[in-house]
């Protein structure tokens, strides 16, 4: 062998050669196992009690019932005044109860039937304004106003009811389709508490 030779060997690059194993590689064949990591109790406790949180704030605002839905009230009445279960209702605060356009009502307030005053068919002129300060006698009775299917109570003085006392207070309306007459009647109850 030449001195050429030589060099040509030494510089071929060494390609037979296996390269070495890392301790980061996976091995092949059977041995390759990599650690397992432990379960961190704790840390899946704390994951299941958020994701029960989470899954029964979802089912809360889903399944919630709020406003007038929690409320078992007849079609005909679109609201009442004070709401359903009030309980801090002033004593001289007004009985409203708003119908669909096409009924008529009547009030009993604790067992007392209030006398209707239908707008348009009373005797007070309705085209008769007030002079400006002018003092104006309120109806002692329940107004219906045809016109908006309201029907309406305000206590005042000389009325059935003049104020209501503290404590729990029970309405009832009777309300029925005009086509039907007050024979047809049907009856809705609430209560209020006045402070």
């Amino acid at each position: 062998m030449s001195e050429h030779d030589e060099i040509a060997v030494a510089e071929q690059p060494v390609t037979d050669l296996e390269p070495a194993e890392s301790p980061d590689e996976p091995r092949s064949g059977a041995e390759t196992t990599t650690p397992r990591r432990r379960l961190d109790r704790g840390l899946l406790a704390a994951s299941l009690v958020i994701a029960t949180g989470i899954v029964l704030i979802v089912y809360g605002f889903t399944s919630a019932v709020t406003g007038n839905d929690g409320i078992d009230r007849p079609e005909a009445i679109e609201s009442v005044q004070p709401v359903e279960n009030a309980i801090q209702v002033l004593q001289q605060d007004q009985i409203v109860v708003d119908l669909q356009p096409g009924f008529e009502a009547r009030l009993v307030v604790d067992g007392i039937e209030l006398p209707t005053t239908i707008i348009g068919q009373s005797e007070v002129d309705p085209n008769e304004q007030p002079e400006p300060g002018q003092q104006i006698d309120l109806p002692t009775t329940a107004v219906f106003d045809p016109g908006n299917a309201v029907l309406s109570f305000q206590p005042v003085d000389g009325a059935l009811i003049e104020s209501f006392s503290e404590g729990e207070h029970e309405v009832t309306v009777f309300f029925w389709p005009i086509e039907d007459g007050p024979q047809q009647a049907r009856a809705y109850t609430w209560t209020f508490n006045v402070v």
